[in-house]
C-alpha cells in the first residue's frame, strides 16, 4: 500500500500556521492530520471548527481531523461544515451503534470516517465495527501532548490490526526515522508526525526519511 504522510499541525507554528502548511504541501506531504482536544477526554485544549475552517484556505490537501473529545458526534457536523476530508472518533467513546450511523452520514456526504484506539485498548473493542469505516488511527503514545516517545506495544497491534483490515491504517505519536520503520514492517501505511516533521531543518527530507 502507498505509504501517507500526515503531518500534525499540534507541533506547527500557530504564528504562522498558514505557512506551515503550505511549507509541508510543498514538502511532499499527503494529508494534513488535526488534532482537536476538549480538556475531558484529554488533558489538553487544542481547536475547533473555526480554526478548520481557516487551515482549509491555506492547503488543498485532505484534512484528518481528529476528534480527541467526548461525544464527538455533537460536533461531527460543525467540523464537516468547516472543510474537514476525515474525521476521526475515538472508540473509548462512542458504541458500535453510534459508529454505524455516523458511517451512514458521512459516506452520503464523501467523508472518509475513522476510529482510533488508545494504546491501552485492545484490538477486540474495535472489530465489531471495522465493517463500517475507511481507516483505523492506532495511537502510540497517550493522547494529550505532542513530543512524547512512542510507546513499542503498538507494533503488535498494528500487526494484529492488519491481519483482519485490508484498508489505511494510520498511526500517530513519537514517529519518526526509526519507529517509521518498525509501523510500516508491522502494516502501518499512513503516519502522522509533528514534531519530526515540523522540528526539522529540512522538511522535504524529513518527509522522504518517514515514507
Amino acid at each position: 500500500m502507498k505509504i501517507k504522510i500526515a503531518p500534525s499541525i499540534l507541533s506547527a507554528d500557530f504564528s504562522n500556521l498558514c505557512a506551515e502548511l503550505k511549507k509541508v504541501e510543498a514538502a511532499g506531504a499527503d494529508l494534513i492530520h488535526v488534532d482537536v482536544m476538549d480538556g475531558h477526554f484529554v488533558p489538553n485544549i487544542t481547536i475547533g471548527p473555526v480554526v478548520v475552517k481557516y487551515i482549509r484556505k491555506c492547503t488543498k490537501l485532505p484534512l484528518d481531523v481528529h476528534l480527541m473529545i467526548e461525544n464527538p458526534a455533537k460536533y461531527i457536523g460543525a467540523f464537516v461544515n468547516a472543510g474537514s476530508d476525515m474525521i476521526t472518533v475515538h472508540i473509548e467513546t462512542v458504541s458500535a451503534a453510534n459508529i454505524k450511523a455516523q458511517s451512514v452520514k458521512l459516506k452520503a456526504r464523501g467523508i472518509k470516517f475513522g476510529v482510533s484506539l488508545n494504546p491501552s485498548t485492545p484490538i477486540s473493542k474495535i472489530k465489531p465495527v471495522l465493517k463500517y469505516i475507511d481507516f483505523v488511527l492506532v495511537m502510540s503514545v497517550n493522547p494529550g501532548f505532542g513530543g512524547q516517545a512512542f510507546i513499542i506495544g503498538a507494533i503488535t497491534k498494528i500487526r494484529q490490526l492488519r491481519a483482519i483490515f485490508k484498508k489505511d491504517i494510520a498511526v500517530d505519536g513519537g514517529i519518526n526515522d526509526v519507529t517509521a520503520k518498525l509501523v510500516k514492517e508491522a502494516g502501518a501505511n499512513v503516519l502522522a508526525a509533528g514534531s519530526y516533521i515540523f522540528g526539522a531543518k529540512n522538511t522535504k527530507k524529513a518527509i522522504n526519511s518517514l515514507r
